[in-house]
């Protein structure tokens, strides 16, 4: 077993023994037994934001050269949020380009992004529409708006 699959065996062991006291976290695993380099992980809404009772799914892919290289980060999920690209679901956070360290790992990287739904940075959109009204102060139309979104394409579905 390579260096990379011994640490993401260990993140995972350690994620699964510490998962209760990260509620925002709903799954952070392998997509399957046969490839620890593809992960997925699903995020919770948080209450008090306008993405609550969301479920937001990300796919995560582990470069050969992990925690040397950051891994890429996309939400499958449909999101509105101005620091990720709406069609791609790409996500515009410094510590998965020029600021990641070895020392982050895949449920710290997660946490950060779920803390970047609630803290966005206008200044560097990936969609405009939903910086723009950040920037003009508009907040009960970014709110609105990302609670359509949220409505439209994060709501569980209920199985009847």
């Amino acid at each position: 077993m390579d260096t990379v699959s011994r640490r993401l065996i260990k993140e995972l062991r350690d994620f699964d023994k510490e998962a209760a006291s990260h509620p925002e976290i709903l799954e952070l695993a392998p997509e399957s037994d046969h490839d620890l380099r593809q992960w997925k992980a699903c995020l919770a809404g948080l209450p008090g934001t306008p993405y609550e009772g969301g479920v937001f799914d990300l796919s995560i892919q582990i470069p050969r050269n992990y925690p040397i290289h950051p891994p890429t980060m996309q939400f499958t999920t449909k999101i509105c949020h101005p620091n990720v690209h709406f069609k791609t679901g790409e996500i515009c956070l410094d510590i998965l380009k020029t600021e990641w360290s070895p020392a982050w790992t895949l449920k710290s990287t997660v946490l950060a992004v779920s803390l970047l739904l609630s803290n966005p940075e206008p200044s560097s959109p990936l969609n405009c529409d939903a910086a723009n009204l950040l920037r003009c102060g508009d907040m009960l139309a970014y709110e609105n708006l990302i609670r359509m979104y949220t409505q439209l394409h994060a709501l569980p579905k209920i199985n009847k």
